[in-house]
């Protein structure tokens, strides 16, 4: 019982792609907001949908979807943008369901599969299971890399 004092906990937020379980930690994570009118930027990646206002914060957004290659589908009432803030900049992140919070112990974590055709694995930190689930950690670091939030990592 005292190892499980001392472990070291991870704490998420779990949301849904394509019926995939994925997991961001907590310590990342802003708001999660509904999808609402995102203003269109010229001159930016495919995956980055706009701009939205939020709270006074102009916030780019990202459609993860598009971002880890899968198919794509219309915003439905389940869709949810994840507002986090990396690297002293913020930016929200489409999925099709922000699902609940869970905390396990960080050495639970296991590294990377080696799935080949698996399209987001360059984009994948770790995986972990938690009860009869299996959570996909994504790599904050390398989704964001093309808004230029990496540089002092």
């Amino acid at each position: 019982m005292a190892d499980n004092d001392n472990r070291q906990m991870q704490k998420v937020i779990v949301f849904e792609l394509v019926n995939k379980e994925y997991a961001i930690p907590v310590e990342y994570v802003l708001s999660i907001e509904k999808v609402s009118t995102i203003t269109r930027v010229p001159g930016v990646e495919p995956f980055v949908m706009g701009v939205i206002n939020l709270k006074g914060t102009i916030t780019p957004i990202i459609d993860l979807r598009m971002r880890f290659g899968l198919e794509q589908k219309e915003y439905d009432e389940s869709s949810r943008i994840i507002i986090i803030s990396f690297n002293e900049f913020e930016v929200g992140l489409i999925v099709d369901s922000a699902r609940d919070v869970l905390e396990f112990p960080a050495d639970l974590i296991e590294p990377q599969p080696k799935v080949i055709g698996m399209q987001e694995i360059d984009f994948i930190n770790g995986v972990v299971k938690v009860d009869k689930r299996l959570l996909i950690l994504i790599k904050l670091e390398r989704i964001l890399q093309v808004l230029g939030t990496t540089q002092s990592i």
